[in-house]
């Protein structure tokens, strides 16, 4: 069930999960001042970092210097292309449920979640090294 948020909040909220392009909060902040010009960058960091805390929106890491993130908390890896730094989505998990478990007890933990990163070309940029051959 989701809290009731300020309007900004809301707003913020509403951008992130608007998209499937896994964005930085610099670029949530260039949406939302449209609809909301008093908001600050500030603001709209500190309500990510309280979205991830709240696990409505989950951080992705740092890619090419920003923290990227994500609505979509369901469980599933993502893809980094190294090249121009786009993030994708791969729905497949790694890890079941069991395994998680299974790693957990071997090592003494309660895993509760597991976040993969592929890393490499995505595919317009492997087209463009290929062609470059």
């Amino acid at each position: 069930m989701r809290e009731n948020f300020s309007r900004k909040r809301e707003a913020i909220l509403r951008v992130v999960e608007s998209t499937k392009c896994h964005p930085s909060a610099e670029w949530v902040y260039e949406r939302i001042r449209k609809e909301h010009p008093d908001v600050s960058l500030a603001t709209v960091y500190r309500n990510l970092k309280r979205f991830c805390e709240k696990g409505c929106v989950r951080s992705i890491g740092v890619v090419n210097g920003q923290e990227r993130f994500d609505a979509d908390t369901s469980p599933h890896s993502h893809f980094i292309c190294r090249s121009c730094g786009a993030v994708l989505d791969i729905p497949e998990t790694p890890f079941t449920p069991e395994a998680l478990g299974e790693i957990g007890a071997r090592h003494g933990l309660r895993v509760e979640r597991s976040d993969v990163r592929f890393a490499g070309l995505c595919g317009k940029c492997a087209a463009k090294v290929q062609n470059k051959s």
